[in-house]
């Protein structure tokens, strides 16, 4: 039967995934340009920049390819206990919340910014994942565990994630007078938060470091390069001050999507919340006996 299962259930995954590709795609393109920007910033400023928009190629594919992704590894590891068992509310959040994920992704890869309206699609999955647990049972808590449970780690996770980088970002501010955290991370975080808990939280901020790490690793090797060649340019410069300072000027109106420095933590958190979503029974018979040691109430 299982066989019978992934030989329908995966062409439908790709078709779904590749529908909701091209959905993206056209939604994304036909945002309000306003959604798209920093706050408060205006035509008029001087560094003003039209958003970047998707294409078909790369961008459209890679959606698709992300979403296919997705729907194909929650059959495999949510097939026991959302198919086999049949939970369509469990199995409804994942395809709605797949598509925001992606979407938070391409946003702040080719903008730096995560449109709030997102980070309220996803907390609506969030609260409809609440109800799929009170209704069709939860992951996490069996029976026997108060039936507030289960309301009580979702919510927990959305406090914490969104409140942990408010403090990070508030220190920074404070300490530095640099920003640390973007108000739209802290909204996804916390978005996020209700569809993994707190328990899931610990998943998704381990994979999103972890993934952050390997990508800001080649781009600190890249930034160091770049800073060697503008320094051999100065010296072999007729006149180093004027070329230094040309080139310090350039950077000063280079809009901050288009620094090459910058590696956004949007795409790292919505990922780290994709995967925990699609794999949660995994992770809950991985963290199971761990959880229990410590004493969590089940």
């Amino acid at each position: 039967m299982s066989y019978v299962f992934y030989l329908i259930s995966i062409p439908a995954a790709i078709i779904l995934g590749t529908l909701m590709g091209v959905v993206i795609t056209s939604l994304f393109n036909i945002l309000p340009e306003k959604w798209l920007q920093d706050y408060g910033v205006k035509e008029s400023d001087c560094n003003y920049r039209v958003s970047k928009r998707m294409h078909r190629y790369p961008e459209g594919v890679v959606a698709a390819l992300m979403c296919s992704a997705f729907y194909i590894v929650a059959l495999i590891f949510c097939k026991q206990l959302y198919f086999d068992s049949f939970k369509p509310l469990h199995i409804l959040v994942l395809i709605l919340l797949i598509p925001a994920l992606v979407l938070v992704m391409m946003s702040d890869h080719l903008n730096r910014i995560i449109p709030d309206q997102f980070s309220i699609w996803i907390a609506l999955c969030g609260m409809l994942s609440i109800a799929a647990d009170l209704s069709e049972s939860s992951v996490w808590f069996s029976s026997e565990a108060g039936w507030y449970m289960p309301v009580v780690n979702k919510i927990a996770g959305a406090l914490i994630g969104g409140g942990a980088l408010w403090l990070i970002g508030f220190l920074t501010l404070t300490f530095s007078g640099h920003e640390g955290m973007g108000q739209g991370d802290m909204r996804l975080l916390a978005a996020t938060g209700l569809i993994t808990g707190c328990y899931g939280l610990v998943v998704l901020t381990y994979v999103a470091i972890f993934t952050a790490v390997i990508f800001a690793v080649p781009k600190l090797i890249s930034k160091q390069r770049r800073l060697r060649r503008e320094e051999e340019e100065i010296r072999r410069s007729p006149n180093p001050q004027k070329t230094r300072r040309a080139l310090a000027i350039k950077k000063a109106r280079m809009h901050f999507a288009d620094d090459p420095d910058y590696l956004a933590f949007g795409p790292f958190l919505a990922l780290g919340c994709g995967i925990f979503a699609v794999m949660e029974p995994y992770f809950f018979n991985m963290m199971y006996n761990t959880i229990r040691v410590l004493g969590a109430w089940f």
